[in-house]
């Protein structure tokens, strides 16, 4: 069993921003694998289905983006899911628009969404993939920038980056981390 999330703050107002790119994700994933994630469980909305075999379990918290270890928790408990086997996509200000890393474990690089989820799941041993949205060209506030939609000229960056992220939980989940990795962290890979 494989436990998906992707971060995001609910709602029509936050839906087109930046710091929404894990739902977007999500909502990929969704579409892809015929998973409708329409049901309300866990402080989230999710879905669950069979890919290649394996079940995997969808999850958007709807929380708000700082409480999100307040859904994920809950339902890895109630899937009795093994650390290993959960991934969390989320925006990241550190890459460039558009790259991807995937990795293990990690700090929560100052993201009070991964704050969230590495409080309330007590380790930062889960796996993630980040999703560059990179930072502002002119002054501007963090919950300004990350709450604000994506440019005409930088949509396109932004659909390619989501599509990759979504090809890349793909490849998790019917080969391994490790070659999901040694396949999307190059820049330009996919």
């Amino acid at each position: 069993m494989k436990l998906i999330v992707g971060l995001g703050n609910p709602g029509e107002k936050y839906a087109a921003t930046r710091h929404n790119v894990g739902f977007w994700v999500i909502d990929r994933l969704a579409e892809r694998w015929q998973i409708p994630v329409q049901q309300s469980k866990w402080k989230g909305l999710t879905g669950s289905g069979r890919v290649m075999g394996e079940r995997v379990v969808l999850l958007k918290p709807m929380t708000y983006m700082n409480l999100s270890g307040e859904s994920v928790r809950p339902a890895c408990d109630w899937l009795k899911c093994d650390i290993g086997d959960l991934v969390v996509l989320y925006d990241d200000m550190d890459l460039p628009l558009g790259q991807l890393r995937l990795r293990k474990k990690g700090s929560s690089g100052g993201h009070r969404g991964m704050q969230s989820l590495i409080h309330h799941l007590e380790t930062q041993e889960f796996k993630r993939i980040k999703i560059g949205i990179g930072r502002p060209e002119t002054p501007m506030s963090v919950p300004d920038y990350v709450l604000s939609p994506f440019t005409r000229e930088e949509r396109p960056l932004i659909e390619d980056a989501v599509e990759k992220a979504a090809e890349a939980v793909h490849q998790w989940v019917v080969s391994t981390f490790d070659e999901a990795m040694n396949r999307f962290n190059r820049r330009g890979a996919g």
